[in-house]
């Protein structure tokens, strides 16, 4: 195709989203659904905690799940990862879950849900077959949703439509329904639990701190007589007031007081218990959930990480592939086609570069992972050399194997002097 022919084409089929309409009229197209300000699909928090210190929390854990990477994979007869499945469920866990969410954003939507509210719903939206009718389907999106009733053997949720754009109630069946309950749900979600306790005492520290007045003066005026009678006790008032207009209305907030009065300001106001409780119940949810104030402001050591990721991450990526395995995943699937659901962590995330020179030598080195693997984990795009892909130790020379690449480069000739001088050399 010619310069032409190609300027012609793209003339002819070209669109533009604000070049291709009629410029003479304004064409209104009405919309088949409500439109909103902000995003209708979004986790509003309840219970206080976006108030709190308590969404901080809830959003590292949900941002460090997210950055796992989820698969819909086959294993091999060990039950070991053998390849990536071409799949709409695939799709949804590694590029986009919906027409709204990216697998990431779908994946922390459903944690801080998770995590929020104690139990989460992966919702099957659409799908490739009814679920009703049989087990073997794709699921082709997802949605993160609440539960609003349960039953025996269903569960009435709300999840987002993306046709209508408002939040609706489904009734779905449990055995093709992701229900994920927080793995530590009697430490976050228990009524009387820690993290509850704590959520409770914060929004009492914010409701004393909204009704106490920032402009108010911490003063004590000594008058220099009693006020045991109530005449008395009207003088001092009306001399109290008089000092409270003085400063007000004063540009300076400079009153003047008699030589007979004496003044005396609190260094501090008069404080409860309540800080004390409060800080004893954040280093209380810390221990029992086994994270630090280092790993929240990024300062952990690699000792204090791997205690995090074991202690909090895995058991919250664990429940989720395993419940996505066995409600998304027919019998057959897993058993005979050997399929599976699972969660990887990248090990070189927090290495540093003289770690990563060194763990890259011992595992090419013991034959564990092949140099183009190791290239492409730091983010090096693969060598184009064919001995970039073989699992041997590079440092020895290559013994020689019958039926090698070379056999087709050299001939019969070749193979039979490789052979004669492998054979000598033994």
């Amino acid at each position: 195709m010619n310069d032409k022919t190609t300027v012609i084409e793209r003339l002819k089929n070209g669109w533009n989203a604000f070049k291709n309409r009629d410029p003479t009229k304004h064409k209104f197209i009405p919309y088949t659904s409500m439109g909103f300000s902000y995003r209708n699909d979004r986790l509003r928090l309840s219970g206080g905690n976006e108030k709190s210190i308590i969404t901080a929390i809830h959003n590292r854990i949900a941002m460090d799940v997210a950055a796992l990477t989820f698969k819909h994979v086959m294993l091999d007869d060990n039950g070991r990862y053998k390849d990536d499945m071409d799949t709409s469920l695939n799709t949804c866990l590694t590029l986009e879950a919906n027409i709204d969410q990216t697998y990431r954003n779908f994946i922390q939507d459903a944690v801080l849900t998770m995590l929020n509210n104690g139990v989460v719903v992966l919702a099957p939206i659409d799908t490739s077959k009814d679920p009703a009718l049989t087990d073997e389907f794709d699921i082709e999106t997802l949605r993160v949703g609440t539960v609003v009733t349960w039953y025996p053997s269903q569960v009435l949720i709300s999840a987002y439509n993306d046709q209508s754009g408002q939040r609706e109630e489904l009734l779905l069946d449990k055995k093709h329904t992701g229900i994920i309950e927080n793995p530590f749900y009697v430490v976050m979600n228990e009524p009387n639990s820690v993290m509850q306790r704590l959520v409770r005492k914060l929004n009492l520290l914010d409701v004393l701190d909204e009704h106490k007045n920032p402009t108010k003066l911490d003063l004590i005026i000594q008058l220099p007589y009693t006020i045991r009678s109530k005449t008395r006790q009207q003088q001092a008032e009306e001399r109290r007031n008089d000092i409270a207009n003085q400063l007000s209305s004063s540009e300076y907030g400079i009153a003047y007081a008699d030589n007979t009065e004496k003044i005396i300001q609190l260094n501090r106001s008069v404080e409860n218990n309540l800080m004390p409780q409060i800080e004893y119940l954040t280093n209380m949810l810390y221990s029992q959930l086994g994270i630090t104030q280092d790993v929240l402001n990024g300062t952990a050591n690699e000792q204090t990480m791997m205690n995090y990721q074991n202690r909090i991450i895995e058991p919250i990526a664990s429940a989720f592939v395993l419940e996505m395995k066995r409600k998304f995943l027919s019998k057959s699937a897993i058993t005979e086609r050997k399929e599976s659901i699972e969660f990887f962590v990248d090990p070189f995330k927090l290495v540093s570069v003289n770690c990563i020179a060194e763990i890259a030598d011992k595992f090419t080195r013991n034959e564990i992972t092949s140099t183009n693997e190791i290239r492409q984990a730091i983010g090096m795009i693969p060598s184009s050399d064919p001995r970039a892909d073989e699992l041997r130790n590079k440092n020895l020379s290559e013994p020689y194997r019958p039926n090698n690449s070379r056999d087709s480069e050299y001939g019969d000739k070749q193979i039979l002097k490789d052979k004669e001088e492998f054979q000598n050399g033994i």
